[in-house]
């Protein structure tokens, strides 16, 4: 049972989730909680719910059991407005706008704030004008979205989050099909943001060293949607924790700078003519 004070001292506070999609059971009792200025990467091989997660804290999935509360309040009690103005989210792809301008599409995210004209404010303009360079993506903002890259659309997609002033950032993904300099660009801004604006956030990752590298908490799911570990970097990522969920012999040491733990792979490619066995 989780104490109310607990509920009240995190911006997220998830107890015993379980979904399913049909028959399949997704996730099954799964709980974390999110701090304001904290950062809970998930991580876990394909398939064990990351996303499914990202769902029910949004609200767009209903759980089968267990609960949500965002902001000491359960999910279900807040108003679509309402829960817009609290909660934003980078999706892991976005599909349409490629004709709108960037501007445009940063704009997008004042709409919780709108009037019942539509028309964006003064202040709107600037919001927008702020996060924009905050993204570094106000050097194309005469550009079509259609035209970007796709770091560059990311940006531009976080940057329509943060019009949201949101106080909790759910990222899905945010630095798949990334090149190296864009996946450091994303993280490091996101970690930026959630020091200075206090948000809460949570990130998907598949990166699991860069997962380590930037979040205060990993949930780890192993491939029935289950916990295998939760809680700080060095105390998830272990060996016996990877080894035990990816399947595969990974050695883990501290990072001589940070002091975070980075895993290693001891995988051995077969000989040519006696492929592994998957």
């Amino acid at each position: 049972m989780i104490q109310s004070n607990t509920i009240q001292n995190s911006m997220i506070q998830i107890s015993n989730l379980h979904a399913s999609y049909g028959k399949t059971p997704v996730l099954q009792g799964v709980s974390l909680a999110v701090k304001a200025g904290e950062i809970a990467a998930t991580i876990g091989p394909n398939g064990c719910g990351k996303s499914t997660l990202l769902r029910c804290i949004t609200g767009l999935m209903k759980p089968d059991s267990g609960d949500v509360w965002l902001q000491g309040k359960k999910i279900e009690s807040y108003q679509m407005r309402e829960k817009a103005r609290l909660l934003a989210v980078l999706p892991q792809k976005f599909d349409g706008g490629e004709e709108l301008t960037t501007q445009e599409m940063v704009m997008i995210g004042r709409t919780p704030f709108l009037s019942s004209y539509g028309a964006p404010s003064t202040s709107d303009n600037e919001i927008v004008t702020r996060v924009m360079a905050q993204t570094n993506t106000e050097i194309f903002r005469g550009r079509k979205v259609g035209e970007l890259s796709g770091g560059e659309r990311q940006r531009v997609l976080l940057a329509r989050a943060l019009a949201q002033q949101p106080q909790i950032l759910l990222l899905d993904e945010p630095t798949s099909n990334l090149d190296i300099r864009y996946q450091f660009e994303i993280l490091d801004l996101v970690f930026q943001l959630s020091r200075l604006q206090n948000l809460a956030v949570v990130l998907v990752l598949h990166q699991i060293n860069l997962a380590a590298a930037v979040a205060d908490t990993i949930l780890l799911l192993d491939s029935n949607g289950q916990t295998r570990a939760s809680g700080a970097p060095v105390d998830v990522m272990t060996s016996q924790n990877l080894e035990a969920v990816y399947g595969v012999p990974l050695r883990v040491s501290l990072h001589p700078k940070s002091g975070r733990p980075q895993a290693q792979s001891d995988w051995s490619f077969g000989e040519v003519g006696a492929p592994r066995v998957i």
